[in-house]
């Protein structure tokens, strides 16, 4: 199983050397979006192999050796153990498959920026592949969840995701109502939006995390920050024992991502209709 051409989940049929992770006998693993990284860097030092300056993805990039990485449109692969994850017993791949990407990319940032503290008030931007899955994770921690869209998604939100609050952006008067209730929010929109009206959201302190990756710039108001001292920041995916903690709770409290399972000649048709993530099954 893998979920695009990354988060690769399947079984260990050969193990040439013994590693961190695969010391025991040949099992069900996974691997992340990275590949191989320096090991002696500051930040693989840190368990940060995400931020390495030598970082190579899984996908689509080139090896130290010049060969080329084709992440999981492969039906075989040779891996490095040092970046294989061990994957919770009768935890499923297909849907557990994508969140070695966007479980990883939101759980990192609220443990991180501490938004997995119970009681905590937490928006969710977006209801797509990072958000739904975000929306899991505030739960499971033990915040309340309120769903911030300019769609009018609320019965979906409340429903599948056990929201607690729903507002859409566009609305003036519900994004005024929202005003200064929230400790953090999870940006997961990769398409051009204005930040101000939802670091307005915020609490005093408050923390705006970019998870998105929109193509053109996002404009920030110093004022929209200075005058309740707000922080705005972002990462991508996370490191490996964190990506590990990750994969480990999630089995534990049940966190699944929504899924499409998909044979691999149907990946060019699938990408303009999947709703949140398709899971490839090679």
């Amino acid at each position: 199983m893998c979920s695009s051409k990354y988060c690769i989940v399947g079984s260990a049929i050969r193990i040439f050397t013994p590693s961190r992770t695969t010391g025991a006998p040949p099992s069900t693993r996974s691997y992340p979006a990275m590949r191989w990284s320096e090991r002696n860097c500051d930040q693989c030092v840190d368990n940060l192999q995400n931020y390495c300056p030598k970082l190579t993805l899984t996908y689509n990039r080139i090896q130290p050796d010049d060969t080329v990485t084709y992440g999981g449109y492969s039906d075989v692969m040779v891996v490095d153990g040092d970046f294989v994850i061990r994957w919770p017993e009768d935890f499923p791949m297909d849907k557990g498959a994508p969140l070695l990407c966007a479980g990883i990319t939101t759980y990192s940032q609220m443990k991180y920026y501490g938004l997995d503290k119970p009681g905590l008030h937490i928006g969710v931007v977006g209801l797509g592949g990072l958000g739904h899955v975000a929306a899991k994770f505030a739960k499971a921690f033990g915040s309340k969840v309120t769903v911030i869209s300019t769609v009018g998604k609320k019965k979906e939100a409340m429903e599948s995701f056990s929201a607690d609050g729903f507002v859409i952006s566009r609305e003036l008067q519900e994004m005024q109502a929202g005003s200064r209730t929230l400790q953090g929010i999870i940006d997961t929109v990769s398409a051009v939006h204005a930040l101000a009206p939802l670091l307005s959201l915020l609490k005093p302190h408050g923390k705006l995390i970019v998870v998105g990756a929109p193509e053109k710039r996002l404009e920030l108001s110093a004022f929209s920050i200075t005058l309740a001292r707000k922080t705005v920041a972002g990462s991508i995916i996370g490191g490996l024992k964190e990506t590990q903690d990750m994969i480990d709770f999630a089995g534990k409290h049940n966190i699944v991502c929504d899924v499409e399972i998909i044979p691999i000649d149907y990946v060019k048709t699938c990408k303009a209709d999947v709703k949140y993530r398709f899971v490839i099954d090679v």
